[in-house]
């Protein structure tokens, strides 16, 4: 069975202090509950450095630039139903002050703290390459 290939981009927002954002699922999404880097899917003819754009001010209320989101690793990993292709870029420079537009709990932790913290599956192989960056 060939399984459906999901582009997913997300962000690791990090603060003066070094610190990572993370965002937890709201109610009613899948894996609920969980925390993950903000971010979503990449819709037709975007690429990810668009979604992110577009995904940073719907969810978060803050503007950022292609220029201010550097690539640093990607997770892939198969779900029971699809595919999950994950690029995870790192900002350090938008404009506005976080604050969550669809209800979501945000949490600012450092890097090294973020395996405390239960994510989705895709999710664990990032934290490695942010606590080497950070």
């Amino acid at each position: 069975m060939t399984l459906k290939l999901v582009l997913v981009a997300a962000a690791a927002l990090i603060d003066p202090d070094g610190r990572v954002l993370i965002t937890r699922r709201p109610e009613g999404k899948p894996m609920a509950g969980l925390w993950e880097f903000p971010g979503g899917k990449v819709e037709p003819g975007e690429t990810p450095e668009e979604t992110l754009i577009r995904e940073l001010k719907e969810e978060l209320d803050i503007d950022t630039s292609a220029s201010c989101l550097a690539p640093l690793t990607f997770a892939s990993h198969a779900y029971p139903d699809f595919h999950l292709l994950m690029p995870l870029y790192v900002c350090r420079k938008w404009q506005g002050i976080v604050r969550p537009t669809e209800g979501q709990a945000t949490k600012w932790v450092r890097a090294r703290d973020l395996r405390g913290y239960a994510m989705p599956p895709a999710d664990l192989p990032l934290i490695a390459p942010l606590i080497e960056l950070l």
